[in-house]
């Protein structure tokens, strides 16, 4: 049998999405657009005689941070060594920077093995929002401050400076990105966006625990017909 490994195209990068649904990571639903937007030549796919069956994403930020997802091999192709090639194939993409993935419990050992480090645990939570408004004065939509300003932010908490990745993330559709500011400085921000189960929250950043509540008890609050 002939596999090949090669470049996905925006089109071909739905393959893999909908391969994560149905692995139950449940996607943003235009979470892809900003991924890509921020480096089009970090998605992989794997072609058995043509058919794909292997994926596998390597985005760059810079040079100097980059992070893997859609690792996905086809139920009945796991285990015969195609998984392994496109991992080797995405390394290859990132030779300068440090690497992040989030890994499921029972796969830790194998990242370790290609020299990964757990740095710490992912918690998930899952609720229904309420019908309770919240307001407070202090809270902003990010779109209404200066790009620079997010960005400055988020330089703070994220591994590596992301301006292309912030520009479409921030701006997609069926979400709202929302912002903290006292006395013109921004203090924390979050998101909720429409996933194909729900809506999820993240990022959420903040300077100290006040700011996580309060930006918390707004997206909690929000209905569809303020996203976005």
């Amino acid at each position: 049998m002939n596999y090949k490994i090669r470049t996905a195209s925006r089109e071909e990068l739905d393959i893999a999405i909908e391969w994560a649904a149905k692995e139950g990571w449940n996607p943003g639903l235009h979470d892809s657009d900003a991924f890509y937007a921020t480096d089009p030549k970090g998605f992989f796919l794997g072609f058995l005689d043509n058919e794909p069956i292997s994926s596998i994403s390597a985005v760059a930020y810079d040079n100097k941070f980059g992070f893997l997802g859609f690792y996905i091999v086809k139920p009945k192709h796991r285990g015969k060594g195609y998984g392994i090639k496109i991992w080797d194939e995405a390394l290859k993409h990132l030779p300068t920077q440090n690497i992040g993935l989030d890994g499921v419990v029972e796969q830790q050992e194998n990242y370790k093995k290609s020299g990964f480090k757990l740095a710490y645990r992912n918690i998930r939570y899952e609720g229904v929002g309420t019908d309770k408004k919240f307001e407070d004065k202090n809270i902003v939509q990010l779109s209404k401050l200066p790009f620079e300003q997010v960005k400055k932010y988020d330089d703070q908490v994220f591994p590596t400076s992301r301006p292309k990745f912030l520009k479409s993330w921030l701006k997609q559709p069926e979400a709202l990105a929302i912002g903290h500011v006292e006395k013109d400085r921004l203090q924390g921000y979050g998101m909720i966006r429409k996933c194909r189960a729900g809506y999820k929250v993240g990022p959420l950043f903040a300077d100290n625990k006040k700011e996580p509540d309060v930006l918390l008890k707004k997206i909690f609050g929000v209905t569809t017909f303020e996203l976005g």
